[in-house]
C-alpha cells in the first residue's frame, strides 16, 4: 500500500485541538512554542482555550491549523511519504512537513496570508459558499454567467464558490434553480481563492521574495496544477497563484491514484479530507493519523 500525507485547510478547527499533545509530548510542545515565538503572541492559548470567535479569525486560524498539524506529525513519529499535499493553507503545512519551510517561517507567512486576505476585502463585501449536488461543469457554467469564482473543486457534487457578496448570492440562487441539493454561505470571514483577493496575492508575492523555500524532501501535489511539484521557484509562484484561483482537490486526489497512491493519511484537526478521498476515488481509502 502506498500512502500520502495530506493536510487540512480552514474549517477543521476546534477549540482545544492539540492541547493534550502539548501537555504530554515534548516534540508537539516545541512546535506550539516555536509558533508562539514566531508570531510574538500566545496563539497556543487561543487554540487551547478559545474563545471560538477568536480562533476562527482568519489571522489566527491559518497558523493555528498548521501548528496543530505539524505538532501531530512530529508527535506521531510518522515517516515522510514520497508525496505530500495540502488543501489551501494546508499546502503551506505540507511544505513545512517536507522541510521546504521552517515552522517559524510557515507561521509568519500564514499570519500574513490571513491578514492580507482580510485587508483585501472589507468585512461584509465578500462571501464564500458551498454548492452541493451539482457537478463542477454546471457550477462553472453558472459562475460564468454571474462572474463568480470556483474556489474549491472538492469532490463530485461539492463545489465551493467565492467572490463579491452580491455575485455569490446570485450564484446560489441560480444553483438552486439548477437543482442543487444545498447552496449556502460558509462561516468564513473572507472570500477565498477568488479574483478580488488580488491585493493579498501581491502582498504574498512580496513576502515570499524574502523567504527561502528549500527543495522539499517529499514531492508536493500542487493545488495549482493537481500535479507533482518540487522546484522552489514554481512552488512560490503556486502559493501566490492559489490566493486568487481555486483549489483543484478532486483532481489532486485523482492524480494521487494515477501515481499509484492507494491511501491518504490526514494529519491535522478534523477529518474533512478523509471523507473526501473515497467520494473522489472509491479505489482509494482515507484515514486519520493515529497518535
Amino acid at each position: 500500500m502506498s500512502s500520502i500525507l495530506v493536510f487540512p485547510g480552514q474549517g477543521s478547527q476546534a477549540v482545544g485541538m492539540g492541547k493534550e499533545l502539548y501537555e504530554n509530548n515534548p516534540e508537539a510542545r516545541a512546535v506550539f512554542d516555536e509558533v508562539d515565538d514566531a508570531l510574538n503572541q500566545k496563539l497556543s492559548d487561543i487554540i487551547f482555550n478559545g474563545p471560538m470567535e477568536d480562533l476562527t479569525l482568519t489571522t489566527n486560524v491559518q497558523p493555528a491549523i498548521m501548528a496543530v498539524s505539524i505538532a501531530m506529525l512530529r508527535a506521531s513519529g510518522m515517516p515522510l511519504t514520497e508525496y505530500v499535499a495540502g488543501h489551501s493553507l494546508g499546502e503551506y503545512t505540507a511544505l513545512c512537513a517536507a522541510g521546504a519551510l521552517s515552522v517559524a517561517d510557515t507561521a509568519r507567512l500564514l499570519r500574513l496570508r490571513g491578514d492580507a486576505m482580510q485587508r483585501a476585502v472589507p468585512v461584509g463585501k465578500g462571501l464564500t459558499a458551498v454548492i452541493l449536488g451539482l457537478d463542477i461543469e454546471k457550477v462553472r457554467e453558472i459562475c460564468a454567467q454571474t462572474n463568480c469564482d470556483v474556489a474549491n473543486d472538492n469532490s463530485p457534487g461539492q463545489v465551493v464558490v467565492s467572490g463579491a457578496k452580491n455575485v455569490v448570492e446570485e450564484t446560489l440562487l441560480l444553483a438552486k434553480e439548477a437543482g442543487a441539493k444545498r447552496a449556502m454561505p460558509l462561516a468564513l470571514s473572507v472570500p477565498v481563492h477568488c479574483r478580488i483577493q488580488e491585493p493579498a496575492a501581491e502582498e504574498m508575492r512580496a513576502a515570499l521574495e524574502n523567504i527561502e523555500i528549500k527543495t522539499p524532501k517529499a514531492i508536493l501535489i500542487s493545488n495549482k496544477t493537481a500535479s507533482p511539484m518540487s522546484d522552489p521557484i514554481e512552488i512560490k509562484d503556486a502559493l501566490v497563484y492559489q490566493i486568487t484561483h481555486g483549489v483543484h482537490w478532486r483532481e489532486s486526489v485523482l492524480k494521487m491514484h494515477e501515481l499509484g497512491i492507494t491511501e491518504t493519511i490526514e494529519v491535522g484537526p478534523g477529518s474533512v479530507l478523509t471523507g473526501l478521498t473515497g467520494r473522489i476515488c472509491p479505489e482509494m481509502t482515507g484515514k486519520k493519523l493515529e497518535i
